[in-house]
């Protein structure tokens, strides 16, 4: 950011509200180390943001959508959100647009991972860092990008936890999120929860879209990649860690959640 006041290039004249005075229709804006403010924000312009280096949580619409390494997420204009990593270095690009095309793809909140060609265009676009004018190059070819997502969308709803909004669950999730690395007895879960164990499994399905199994996988995996990106510990480490009894049993879990293998720094 070049000051508290400009961030990607909008001027945030409130909390969380910018003014958007920027005449071109689409501009790249590249950061090393990226730094944001962690509360609710939006400004009515789409954006692409690929995640080069590090990770990202963005919260909106009763969800988390994780966005790792090598991943993109879009966002339509006007969306409210937040940002949160514990990543120790995040390198972002982000695209945004003023007009897109009237389809409803891009409605849509969208997280997926970015496929080779995808992101050589992506890196190729950082050669318009920061600039607000526009050119015929950089006009077609962002324009070019933004027509082609949808091909390249291979959606990976996995990467979105659900926040329930039944009160009763929320001390589920709470001791999921405490206790991620251990074995849960789905009894003391729903006494958590003041309830039987079939209302439990039952409600906790129809309010988030996913079993409380599936939400404990989706935790463990998170917090895997926050151990990854701290590259102080080995993959059979990091399994342990997370609640996992074999390395291989942890890769297959990482794998279905994440379509690729983990793969640690060290």
């Amino acid at each position: 950011m070049q000051n508290a006041n400009l961030k990607c290039g909008l001027s945030e004249k409130s909390e969380g509200h910018y003014v958007d005075d920027i005449a071109t229709n689409a501009y790249v804006w590249y950061d090393t180390n990226w730094k944001h403010d962690d509360y609710e924000h939006k400004h009515h312009r789409s954006q692409l943001t690929f995640v080069e280096e590090g990770y990202q949580y963005f919260h909106m619409d009763e969800k988390v959508y994780l966005v790792p390494q090598n991943h993109v997420i879009w966002i339509p204009s006007a969306k409210e959100h937040r940002i949160t990593s514990e990543s120790k270095t995040v390198n972002l690009m982000i695209v945004l647009f003023k007009s897109i095309p009237e389809k409803d793809f891009y409605k849509n909140v969208h997280v997926f991972s970015a496929p080779p060609v995808l992101k050589e265009m992506i890196l190729y676009a950082s050669k318009w860092d920061k600039e607000l004018i526009d050119n015929e190059e950089k006009t077609s070819f962002l324009n070019a990008l933004l027509t082609s997502l949808p091909s390249f969308c291979k959606e990976n709803n996995s990467l979105q936890i659900p926040v329930p909004t039944d009160s009763r669950l929320i001390p589920v999730c709470n001791e999921i999120n405490r206790n991620y690395q251990y074995t849960f007895d789905i009894e003391e879960l729903a006494k958590l929860a003041q309830m039987s164990v079939r209302s439990l499994q039952r409600i906790f399905k129809q309010n988030t879209n996913i079993t409380i199994q599936k939400y404990l996988q989706l935790i463990r995996i998170l917090k895997s990649i926050e151990l990854l990106d701290a590259n102080q510990y080995t993959l059979s480490q990091i399994a342990f860690m997370v609640g996992y009894k074999s390395l291989s049993a942890f890769s297959t879990s990482y794998f279905s959640v994440i379509k690729e293998k983990p793969k640690a720094r060290k």
